[in-house]
């Protein structure tokens, strides 16, 4: 390969990762942790690569080598869930999924011996919860988050079953996916190596579609058909798991069964409750304050902390406790209705302004970069999601905007102009 590389290998693919919306802030556990994932040459190669899908003749140019070369080293890359590769019009194509959810993910979602998982497992662990700038950047930067979460549909009322659209309904995800994969956890598989893994379900992590069609082809995963995934489903939700899925209303790629120890999704919530880290439902949960016996059973079951037990000011008994949901904290999962089963004293209300959610994937990431200030990442130098001259003067007049004026067009641009781009170019 002609190139010269002028600087270490790991800091341009740290760089290359960073043009993510969410990003990827360079520290030296970053640094570590690609080592174990990416050997010297493949660090080199990869941040060479553009940011949206690519082929096999791309990369080849790229790389200054010939396709059959080239074909050899996406398909190990793609082995070893670095890449990840899905045909489109007969045509293999490949792309670099983030840090989060993404790589990162993939890197622990079996039992390998070809890495140190104990290690690497120690390294993500003090990346996410000891440092916080990559935290903060994937759950707390912009208003347009990565992820969201799903309402629980067995305790949704006949009423409410009736304002929940098919979008909203993890069932329906798992019902409509082309492919659909099960994983071990990330999260919990990480906990294992640190001694800290609840005992909630292992084999439980759902990936979709063209992301669990690559797992699966390479081993990643196992496929599952609809009946199956709607049997974990169950199981998730009597282990009083909260299904955390990709924020896109088409083309949803995963959703992580997660519980309030080991999630980093839910630890998120707690640690940046006020940045509202992850997208809620549509709904709240309302306690009924003449039934609640304060038994305190839904804030044990509350992954985000946002139940509490506070006087119930009854002149008669003083002592009495009731529940109150913290609304700012809550993520409208629904979980804390299972644990009211004596005296049905929650039920679940419609919130009182809906939660805009992306079309899908390619809306979701240029809003992103827009809340961001990366929008240049993703328009310019070889690296657009779409080549659109008209996308590329409204959103680059949009960063030269003032604060204010700007977060007024990006709530436009989500609403209208870049929805219905999105749905032509997508």
């Amino acid at each position: 390969m002609a190139h010269v590389v002028t600087q270490s290998a790991y800091t341009r693919l740290t760089e290359r990762l960073n043009r993510f919306p969410q990003g990827a802030p360079p520290t030296e556990r970053l640094t570590k942790i690609l080592k174990i994932l990416f050997d010297q040459k493949e660090a080199e190669m990869v941040s060479l690569l553009p940011v949206k899908p690519f082929t096999v003749k791309k990369a080849a140019r790229v790389w200054e080598m010939s396709e059959k070369e080239a074909r050899k080293v996406l398909e190990r890359l793609a082995e070893k869930a670095l890449l990840v590769d899905f045909q489109t019009d007969g045509e293999m194509h490949y792309v670099l999924p983030p840090p989060m959810a993404g790589f990162f993910e993939f890197s622990m979602m079996r039992i390998r011996k070809d890495i140190d998982q104990k290690l690497l497992s120690e390294l993500f662990y003090q990346y996410l919860n000891q440092e916080e700038d990559f935290v903060r950047e994937l759950f707390a930067t912009g208003q347009t988050q990565l992820g969201r979460a799903f309402v629980n549909e067995t305790v949704l009322s006949e009423k409410n079953s009736l304002h929940v659209l098919d979008w909203e309904r993890a069932s329906e995800v798992i019902r409509t996916a082309t492919h659909r994969g099960i994983s071990v956890c990330y999260c919990r598989h990480k906990m294992l190596h640190l001694d800290r893994a609840c005992s909630a379900p292992m084999e439980i992590c759902m990936t979709f579609n063209t992301a669990a069609e690559s797992l699966i082809r390479h081993g990643h995963a196992r496929s599952v058909d609809i009946s199956e995934g709607l049997e974990l489903l169950a199981e998730a939700r009597e282990s009083n798991l909260v299904q955390f899925g990709e924020n896109v209303r088409q083309g949803v790629n995963f959703i992580c069964n997660c519980c309030g120890c080991c999630c980093e999704a839910m630890i998120a919530a707690r640690r940046f409750a006020v940045m509202h880290p992850i997208h809620t439902t549509h709904f709240l949960p309302r306690v009924d304050e003449n039934t609640c016996d304060g038994c305190g059973k839904c804030v044990a079951l509350c992954p985000v902390e946002a139940m509490t037990l506070v006087s119930a000011n009854d002149p008669k008994r003083p002592k009495r406790k009731i529940a109150r949901v913290d609304e700012d904290r809550c993520l409208g999962c629904g979980v804390c209705l299972n644990a009211c089963t004596r005296t049905d004293s929650l039920s679940l209300e419609h919130r009182p302004q809906r939660v805009l959610t992306p079309l899908n994937a390619t809306h979701r990431a240029v809003v992103m970069a827009v809340e961001r200030g990366k929008l240049q990442d993703l328009l310019f130098d070889n690296r657009v999601l779409w080549h659109h001259r008209a996308l590329a003067a409204v959103l680059g007049a949009i960063l030269r905007l003032p604060p204010v004026a700007r977060a007024m067009a990006t709530d436009q641009v989500k609403s209208r102009y870049l929805e219905a781009l999105a749905l032509r170019y997508s």
